[in-house]
């Protein structure tokens, strides 16, 4: 669990140190990332940072990194991931372990990072436009599609410290607590083999320097 999570104290100092620009931050997010040329192409060598290492320690034959920035995405994004993984199994005679898979929660898919305690209390805020309000996460349940499922095929996930902050902050204003308060309730609540990072849009950008085909997901 250790390459799986961040432990609460590492994640608490990462998001203490996105500062009160997040929103800020949240906002420029919505754009889709886009692919870039092969780092190796021209002899170019990506510089190598600790925060990031994780990317290159996840086994697999083949890198794939879905990207998701509203709540849309952050649905469509857990289908193309299985979509994948169902296809190696079944056109390639493949395994699920033959696929390195990050699905990434930023911007306004994040609240789709957070377990069923934090959408049983927070559900109204974190998706106003939904009728009936969520009690529990919309990507929790029994379908090839659930976060169980995708854990089960070892589906890593992504979430975005920025736009977690920004999302705490938020909910903190509409309940008239410390931010704080709500940011380590998330951080807490996040959901199962996930980590969080420091800004979803660098972690798509240095995922590709590790390799990961990118597919954004709207």
């Amino acid at each position: 669990m250790e390459r799986e999570h961040l432990d609460l104290l590492g994640r608490r100092s990462l998001l203490k140190k996105v500062g009160a620009t997040a929103v800020a931050g949240l906002a420029v997010g919505a754009a889709p990332a886009c692919a870039q040329a092969s780092p190796q192409s021209a002899g170019f060598e990506p510089a190598r940072h600790d925060l990031d290492s994780w990317l290159g320690e996840m086994e697999g034959s083949h890198r794939v990194f879905v990207d998701s920035s509203t709540m849309p995405g952050g649905v469509n994004a857990m289908r193309f991931a299985s979509n994948i993984l169902t296809a190696h199994e079944e056109a390639y005679s493949g395994k699920v372990t033959d696929i390195a898979m990050v699905v990434c929660f930023r911007h306004s898919s994040t609240p789709y990072a957070f377990g069923d305690a934090i959408w049983a209390k927070y559900g109204a805020a974190l998706n106003p436009s939904a009728d009936p309000v969520p009690t529990s996460n919309p990507l929790n349940g029994s379908g090839q599609t659930s976060i169980g499922s995708l854990v089960g095929k070892g589906v890593h996930f992504a979430i975005c410290a920025r736009a977690t902050r920004a999302v705490a902050g938020r909910l903190a204003r509409a309940a008239d607590v410390p931010t704080e308060d709500v940011l380590e309730e998330l951080m807490a609540g996040a959901i199962p083999s996930s980590r969080f990072v420091p800004a979803g849009v660098m972690t798509v950008t240095r995922a590709q320097e590790y390799g990961y085909s990118l597919l954004y997901s709207e």
